[in-house]
């Protein structure tokens, strides 16, 4: 492989320099969990089992090590589970905009299927490329431009240190496939359950390192 100019020179081992973790954090349940129903932009709470889930989180984040900052989406349900955290290590919450779900545009609230028998040939294009959008909704390819910008600013403001981000799927899932180098593709291979945990370690050379996918350990 080619080191160019953007890409940092591949090495086996972490750099000694300090590094800046980002323990991924999925939101608890909600109502639209348990269905797999596309949840977007909502602002459901969390439900019963999503806030025994998010207080389960609380109770593992001794394990995290010296947490420097708690960062969210601004929506509900990722705000409740970050307060819940919060409350536990003595932390505020921030709260990052380019953070939020995948905007599902009319899909909202919608199963797989019952979108398929919708618009399964809108369905199809937007599983066939990352360019294109729900209807009325946002593409991966917009959302990894967003979560990417994001997480520069979080990486800026906290060099050095280690921070929780409480997110959705989309987001998260975005944030490893990137970390990996990996095609947009790669997005429907990697599963996330909620309120399961993720690490990725970034270092100041540009290279990083995912430490940890999907563990729900604490449920």
């Amino acid at each position: 492989m080619t080191v160019g100019p953007d890409r940092p020179a591949v090495t086996w081992t972490p750099p000694p320099a300090p590094r800046t973790r980002l323990m991924l954090v999925r939101h608890g349940a909600t109502a639209h969990s348990p269905e797999k129903r596309f949840s977007g932009r909502n602002e459901l709470p969390l439900s019963p089992d999503g806030e025994s889930q998010a207080a389960a989180l609380a109770g593992r984040s001794s394990s995290f090590g010296a947490v420097d900052a708690i960062v969210s989406s601004p929506l509900l349900r990722t705000r409740q589970t970050a307060e819940t955290i919060a409350e536990a290590l003595g932390l505020p919450v921030s709260t990052y905009d380019d953070l939020a779900e995948l905007d599902f545009g009319t899909w909202e609230g919608l199963t797989f299927g019952e979108a398929r028998r919708r618009d399964g040939d809108a369905l199809a294009a937007w599983l066939g490329s990352p360019d294109v959008a729900p209807p009325g909704g946002e593409s991966f390819t917009t959302l990894a431009i967003r979560v990417c910008r994001c997480r520069d600013a979080i990486l800026a403001a906290h060099q050095g240190q280690s921070v929780v981000v409480v997110a959705h799927v989309s987001p998260i899932k975005t944030l490893l496939r990137v970390a990996l180098d990996a095609p947009p593709s790669s997005m429907y291979r990697i599963y996330l359950d909620t309120a399961s945990v993720s690490v990725i370690d970034y270092y100041q050379d540009g290279n990083c390192s995912v430490r940890l996918v999907n563990d729900t350990s604490h449920l």
